[in-house]
This record gives structure tokens, C-alpha cells and sequence, in this order.
């Protein structure tokens, strides 16, 4: 027990049973899922419970839209292939605030973001994909697969697309199971993070934002579909795998 309430504290009281199992595994500990959760159970210690995400794209627009091109196949076996994108607001007692993200489907490392009090595709999805082509780089083919909204549909954005030689792709309409991938991070960052707090201001939200991302989410956080792994060492395995290719 007090094994499975380290892993638990350590995970900022996020982890459930198969996670804490996970990492207990990383540890040397021969033990069930099904155990953990029993133990858990017994003694009263429980994952972080998800709340529902509320839709907020904003696709009435005459702007044109592009071919679904990743169709739903959010599998990647190299960084900078396929890359998707997404905004959600954030409540504070001073108003909204908006982050926009753009995660890399190889690592599912959050490699570009931005914070802002408008929902200008300047200050939300024209600097968040700045940031990930700078952190990370384009490659050939590379995909950039979003939403219709008119953050990523309005012609600045799209000239940032063509300048870097990438492929951009939507959902069809109304249907977010097409982007998964970046609604599942917002659920998630919400379930974890923002509503257990309680914002004064939207800067207080922006530091609380960076910390979850960069100091935990990216670097700790272990996912399912990453075989429990984090995003940092997925990355690493792909760079090592890239350099010994190369």
C-alpha cells in the first residue's frame, strides 16, 4: 500500500489501477492489475474523476476546407508524420482564456501551445504551430489534421501552412471523433487539472497550464497508447531510432 500511494502521489492522485500497476512493474514488483485495484478500492484511493468536454468550434465561416486526410488513423511510427491541433477555453474569475495546442501522434508530446485572451488565429492557432515547427521541425508529408474552425481555416493560417510545405487536413463536419487525439488531451487536462482549481486571473491559469504541460504531462505522465510510457522517453526512442538511420 504504501508502494501503490507513492506511484498515486506521485502522479498528482491521477493514476488509477492501471497506470499505478504500470509503474509498480517499472519498479520490479510482481503484482495483478486486478490486485491494485482491490487494494485501491479497499482503501479508498481513487483516480481523478473526468468530467464531460463541452464542443466550442466555431466552423460557420466561407472560408474553404480541406481533405480529411488522416481518416481517423491517429498511428505513427516517426516524429514530425502526422501532427493535430485544437482550441479550448479555460474559466477564470477575470474572463476567458484560450489555449490552443498542437500535439505530434508519434510521442504525443505537446509540442506547440499557446495561451491567449482572444481567439485571433494570430494568438492562437498561428502561434502554437510556430512553436511546434520550431521545437520540432517539418518533415516531408508531414500532416497537420484539425478541426473546420476558422482559427485554422482563415488564410493566415493556411500561409503558414503552405510556407512549411504541409499537408492540412480536417474533420468532416461536426464529428470530433475525427481529432481523438487532441480531444482527448483537453479532457484530460481538464479532468486532471482545471477543474480542480479555481482561477483568479488568467495569468495565475497560464502558469498553472505551463506547469501540468511542460513539467508533468510531457515529462511524467505515462499513456496507455504509449504502452505506458511518457511522451519524453517515446521521443527519445524516435530520435535515437532517427539517428542511427540516418
Amino acid at each position: 500500500m504504501d508502494k501503490i500511494q507513492q506511484v498515486h502521489s506521485d502522479s498528482k492522485y491521477i493514476y488509477g489501477s492501471p497506470r499505478i500497476t504500470a509503474e509498480l512493474h517499472k519498479k520490479g514488483e510482481i503484482v495483478s492489475r486486478s490486485y491494485v485495484a482491490r487494494l485501491m478500492k479497499k482503501h479508498g484511493i481513487r483516480s481523478k474523476v473526468k468530467k464531460k468536454y463541452r464542443v466550442t468550434t466555431d466552423s460557420g465561416h466561407s472560408y474553404g476546407i480541406a481533405e480529411n486526410l488522416l481518416q481517423r488513423d491517429f498511428s505513427a511510427d516517426a516524429l514530425s508524420q502526422k501532427w493535430v491541433g485544437d482550441i479550448t477555453y479555460i474559466h477564470t474569475d477575470k474572463g476567458w482564456l484560450y489555449l490552443t495546442t498542437v500535439i505530434d501522434l508519434a510521442d504525443r508530446k505537446v509540442i506547440g501551445w499557446s495561451l491567449s485572451t482572444d481567439m485571433t488565429a494570430k494568438n492562437t492557432s498561428v502561434e502554437a504551430i510556430r512553436m511546434a515547427i520550431k521545437n520540432r521541425g517539418v518533415k516531408d508529408g508531414l500532416i497537420f489534421h484539425s478541426d473546420r474552425g476558422i482559427q485554422y481555416a482563415c488564410d493566415e493560417f493556411r500561409e503558414v501552412i503552405v510556407e512549411n510545405k504541409i499537408l492540412q487536413s480536417m474533420c468532416r463536419k461536426a464529428n470530433c471523433w475525427d481529432n481523438a487525439v487532441a480531444e482527448s488531451f483537453f479532457k484530460t487536462l481538464k479532468a486532471e487539472m482545471v477543474y480542480h482549481r479555481k482561477f483568479m486571473d488568467q495569468q495565475s491559469a497560464k502558469l498553472e497550464i505551463f506547469g501540468y504541460i511542460e513539467g508533468f504531462y510531457n515529462t511524467k505522465r505515462t499513456h496507455s497508447a504509449l504502452g505506458y510510457k511518457t511522451p519524453k522517453q517515446i521521443e527519445e526512442m524516435l530520435l535515437e531510432k532517427d539517428r542511427l538511420a540516418a
